[in-house]
């Protein structure tokens, strides 16, 4: 006769798990809580931060550039009128993106079409990387 205990490995996590979802909130809180959602690349000769906001005015979106970070602050009105369900949030919003290498300052850019605000962060020269020539001796 075998006596498989395997299915008591995983106890002490299902345990945990039925924790969880007593706790979990009942509306269904599981989506992102950072608004906007947004996107991070990069290159070798710029960082690019692109983030959703539709239906946000361009003069209600600012941009400020420190030593180690970007602030992408603003605020989405809410529509007028009684709602039966509001998936879209509305209101101020705060973002703070890090940024680990040192920016051309003066080349930064930032562009909205569609919804999509594209911020362009140039990679200071000391940080691109360039190719060395060998000499023969």
């Amino acid at each position: 006769m075998v006596i498989d205990f395997n299915t008591l490995y995983n106890f002490p996590s299902r345990f945990d798990r039925v924790f969880e979802d007593f706790f979990k909130a009942p509306m269904g809180n599981d989506r992102r809580l950072a608004y906007p959602p947004l996107n991070l690349s990069n290159d070798d000769e710029a960082i690019y931060v692109r983030a959703e906001v539709p239906g946000v005015k361009l003069e209600d979106v600012e941009l400020t550039l420190t030593d180690k970070t970007l602030v992408l602050k603003g605020e989405r009105s809410a529509p007028e009128g009684k709602f039966y369900r509001q998936e879209r949030p509305s209101g101020v919003f705060h973002r703070v993106i890090n940024i680990g290498v040192p920016v051309d300052r003066d080349k930064v850019t930032a562009t909205m079409a569609d919804g999509i605000l594209t911020v362009t962060l140039p990679k200071a020269a000391e940080v691109k990387p360039r190719n060395i020539s060998i000499e023969v001796a």
